[in-house]
């Protein structure tokens, strides 16, 4: 079973170090068969314009409400990878899933994040062919991975910023989702919200123009845009 208190995909998370990964290479970055039992990874603001292309975005029923991508209809279900591990082609590939194996783990009582790997990862061997470090330095590959966590955490942070904005505003209301398939399979999804297209209409006008430039607005929209991907979805569970 799946640790609850862990990232989604992660399984052994643990600090990249150099004496313990030296001779350690990572390798197959192609494979996404760690993804393909996930059926929904948070998303950060910036790639939104992308994700609503694809993906429904939809907020976890949580504390947190953070935005999520909606990638499969069923548990343990993730429609864009086949049998063989490919992410489908022409598919915007979400930078939650670009970033494994590789993930910043916070320390609380320190206050600072570190730079961790999933043990757990079958694209982690023991080998120099890409290695992690070189002569006890940490190589090309670990500090693009660094950058890019780096990245991750702080657009992480901004988008929190709109999930608040959507809770402060009371714009946030439970959904659920009931989909009968062809074949008369009949399948429900529920444990998510949406923003009320009603009252985000209704924002004051000078809180409308404070989300104007926050660049908050775009991102309400590409949510609204992105529901149009449900029937999409359908269509992947049905071929399936």
């Amino acid at each position: 079973m799946t640790n609850p208190s862990l990232p989604i995909m992660y399984v052994r998370p643990r600090p990249v170090q150099s004496e313990r990964d030296a001779g350690t290479s990572l390798v197959g970055d192609s494979n996404f068969s760690f993804a393909a039992k996930t059926n929904s990874v948070p998303v950060i603001a910036t790639e939104f314009t992308l994700l609503c292309k694809f993906f429904p975005i939809l907020f976890a029923d949580s504390a947190l409400s953070q935005p999520l991508a909606l990638l499969g209809v069923r548990t343990e279900e993730n429609l864009f990878v086949n049998a063989d591990g490919q992410w489908e082609t022409d598919i915007y590939v979400p930078a939650y899933v670009r970033r494994y194996p590789f993930i910043f783990m916070e320390d609380k009582e320190r206050g600072e994040f570190t730079l961790c790997v999933d043990d757990a990862s079958a694209n982690l061997v023991k080998d120099d062919s890409n290695p992690l470090f070189k002569d006890g330095k940490p190589t090309e590959l670990t500090d693009r991975a660094l950058e890019f966590c780096r990245q991750f955490q702080a657009q992480h942070a901004a988008t929190a910023d709109f999930v608040k904005a959507l809770v402060d505003n009371d714009l946030l209301v439970e959904n659920r989702a009931d989909i009968t398939l062809l074949n008369g399979t009949k399948l429900s999804l529920n444990g998510f919200k949406v923003i009320d297209e009603a009252r985000f209409n209704a924002l004051p006008a000078e809180e409308f123009l404070r989300w104007r430039e926050r660049g908050w607005l775009h991102l309400a929209y590409c949510h609204f845009i992105s529901i149009s991907n449900w029937a999409g979805l359908i269509e992947r569970v049905a071929k399936r």
